[in-house]
């Protein structure tokens, strides 16, 4: 305590005061010197001990006050240092060294205190950045313990700067970048492996949670896993799946491929399809386009494979009967179109093969079905030619038409529905005299058609060419019969004319029938009795319907029970080409000779 000083002078009055009392009890009690000496020592000695004490106990006090301030600033300056607060000034300078040390103290303490709550929060953003880190990467390694508390991070609180608090953050962005890609991933790839198992008809659940629970889980809580232990199964399931959908796909296609060859061989209608079409409209699809449920199931599968089954069982008994079917289309298109059909496939060589075993149905179906191909293909590059035969065979029934209408006596009378007769004839004239035009084209073209394709054109199997070069001399010699017989009645009308110049010109009744009747067809023979002329014997003969195609096909087509009807309709006498032009042969009596296309 300082001298002069309020206290110590109150202090020395209360001193002095008690120490004359003190004397004044001594003289009351009779002390003698020595022992009053003795006593002042041994007070003065207790409190110089007082005060000792006391300046001890405040020298421990500014140690203590002094270090406190050291700790502080020690504090203080570590607080900086963590922070990496580099606005943050120190207080205490050499100005501020001057003043006391609770000076000092009261002066760091409070931004000691603030610079305490800022690390606390920056520990906290520290703590949950690296929760997040640590969580991220559990989560990508495959580890479930996740970090529940901050304690159990590793918080480096030396380190507590902006600098550091940003390369925490931008790891996490890293990782959380990372996380979406790998949860993109995990998701294309669980969406992937559920359209697979839903096309091939495989339970979604069992196959996704062999590879971790979390990826089908239930629970709003649990995560979905995204290590690369998950990422790896996920890639090894969908890879199976596909490789088990291109299996079931080709086998699917294999299948479907011979229920359509069954299909086609045994003329199947729709309903016998049925369910099983919509199979073979799979397959038409590209795998990659295959999303239908169920589209590949094994089930599927294996009901068109008992189909496939079931069809070759019932193939074997109704090939046979496909095989005959077939053949009867070839022989109707052979016998349409003129043309021999194959003579190792018939009916009968067909059944007696099949039956003994010599030849596969199938084999015989697929050559009967070429043959029919081929018999198509030959009758396109002959329809001209056959168009050309048909007009023909048309102007020879017209021909026909036009002698039975020659010897109609009553054809000029005035009946009903004679005018229409008589156009008729008039057409059929014009039509009959286009015959020779048109068999002369339809050589020129036959001939034509066989340099181009180096074979014969056949007609029944017989050369056409011949048919129709048998025709026209057959033709030439029904016209120098009608010579024949025309120059026979002008002989005749000779004779009568000198009969009645010696008989006279009125002869009896007996005689005028006798001679009305030659004229209708009747000659009088030397002896007075009629015989028959050959007015319609020798013109239509049966040489010459031997000529024709309708004869040829007639005699020639011995694999139809039926023959041709080859006209129905009525003619188009315009639709005849003018290079068939009318020819000079005329008509005698105003006909043609006779057609011999009467069946």
């Amino acid at each position: 305590m300082l001298a002069g000083s309020p206290c110590s002078v109150r202090t020395a009055t209360t001193c002095n005061t008690l120490l004359k009392e003190l004397q004044q009890i001594w003289m009351d009690i009779g002390e003698n010197e020595a022992e009053k000496d003795r006593l002042l020592i041994e007070l003065e000695r207790e409190c110089l001990e007082v005060y000792r004490r006391k300046v001890d106990e405040a020298a421990t006090a500014k140690v203590r006050l002094h270090q406190a301030v050291a700790a502080k600033e020690a504090e203080l300056a570590a607080l900086i240092a963590a922070l990496g607060d580099i606005n943050t000034h120190f207080p205490l300078t050499v100005e501020n060294k001057s003043l006391s040390l609770k000076a000092q103290l009261s002066m760091v303490t409070p931004l000691v205190e603030e610079l305490k709550v800022k690390k606390d929060e920056r520990i906290k953003q520290f703590a949950e950045i690296k929760s997040q880190i640590e969580k991220i990467n559990s989560e990508i390694s495959g580890y479930s313990q996740l970090v529940d508390s901050v304690s159990s991070l590793n918080i480096e609180e030396h380190d507590l700067s902006l600098r550091k608090l940003g390369e925490y953050q931008s790891q996490l962005r890293t990782l959380q970048k990372e996380k979406s890609e790998r949860v993109d991933k995990v998701l294309a790839r669980v969406n992937e492996a559920h359209s697979l198992c839903n096309v091939l008809g495989s339970d979604f659940s069992e196959t996704i949670n062999d590879v971790h629970p979390s990826l089908y889980g239930t629970s709003l809580e649990q995560a979905t896993n995204i290590s690369d232990s998950t990422l790896e199964g996920l890639e090894n399931v969908v890879l199976k799946l596909k490789t088990e959908k291109n299996v079931r796909f080709q086998k699917l296609k294999d299948i479907a491929a011979s229920l359509s060859e069954l299909w086609q061989i045994m003329d199947s209608t729709m309903e016998e399809k049925g369910y099983f079409s919509r199979i073979t409209s799979v397959t038409r699809l590209s795998e990659a386009d295959i999303v239908e449920t169920a589209a590949l199931s094994l089930e599927i599968i294996q009901q068109a494979s008992e189909e496939v089954e079931r069809l070759s069982k019932l193939k074997v008994s109704r090939m046979k009967e496909l095989v005959m079917k077939r053949r009867s289309e070839l022989e109707e298109i052979c016998f349409k179109t003129h043309i021999e059909p194959d003579s190792s496939t018939t009916i009968d060589k067909s059944n007696a093969m099949i039956d003994s075993g010599l030849v596969d149905p199938s084999e015989l179906l697929a050559n009967i079905e070429a043959q029919i191909s081929k018999v198509k293909a030959e009758a396109l590059s002959r329809k001209e030619i056959m168009d050309r035969i048909e007009r023909w065979l048309s102007a020879c029934e017209e021909e026909n038409w036009l002698e039975d209408y020659n010897l109609d006596q009553n054809r000029y009378s005035a009946g009903r529905g004679a005018h229409l007769s008589l156009k008729r004839a008039e057409r059929a004239r014009i039509t009959v005299n286009k015959i020779p035009v048109i068999v002369d084209n339809l050589i020129c073209k036959t001939i034509a058609w066989e340099d181009d394709r180096k074979k014969l054109f056949l007609y029944d199997g017989v050369r056409l060419v011949t048919i129709l070069e048998e025709y026209k001399l057959t033709r030439l010699q029904k016209e120098e019969e009608k010579k024949r017989f025309k120059d026979q009645k002008k002989l005749q009308d000779l004779l009568l004319t000198e009969r009645e110049s010696i008989y006279g010109s009125k002869p009896s009744p007996r005689r005028a029938s006798s001679f009305r009747m030659a004229g209708n067809g009747y000659r009088a023979n030397g002896n007075g009795s009629m015989t028959p002329t050959p007015r319609r014997s020798s013109v239509t003969s049966p040489t010459m319907e031997s000529m024709t195609p309708r004869s040829y096909s007639g005699r020639q087509n011995g694999y139809s029970k039926e023959t041709r009807r080859l006209t129905t309709g009525p003619l188009n006498f315009v639709a005849i080409p003018k290079e068939d032009t009318i020819s000079s042969y005329s008509s005698v009596y105003g006909s043609e000779p006779g057609s011999p296309f009467q069946n």
